[in-house]
């Protein structure tokens, strides 16, 4: 299953917003710098699907706000 999220890197609060069934947007605190946002997106995400880290893989995006993970469930 694809997941496209758009990542608010820098932010106050971390949070998730569902847009669609296979769209988000998420909300860190880290910055977009040397991968720290992707690893807290990647982290944020999962716990919010219920998913272990391990299960979700950036596919493309990793330098963009605009990223695409794939899950193997």
């Amino acid at each position: 299953m694809l997941i496209r999220v758009k990542v608010f890197p820098n932010e106050k609060k971390e949070m998730v917003t569902k847009q669609s069934a296979d769209s988000f947007e998420v909300k860190v605190k880290a910055k977009a710098e040397r991968g720290q946002a992707n690893r807290a997106v990647r982290s944020i995400l999962a716990d919010f699907l219920d998913l272990p880290e391990q299960k979700l893989r950036l596919v493309r995006g990793g330098k963009s706000r605009n990223k695409l993970f794939e899950t193997n469930l």
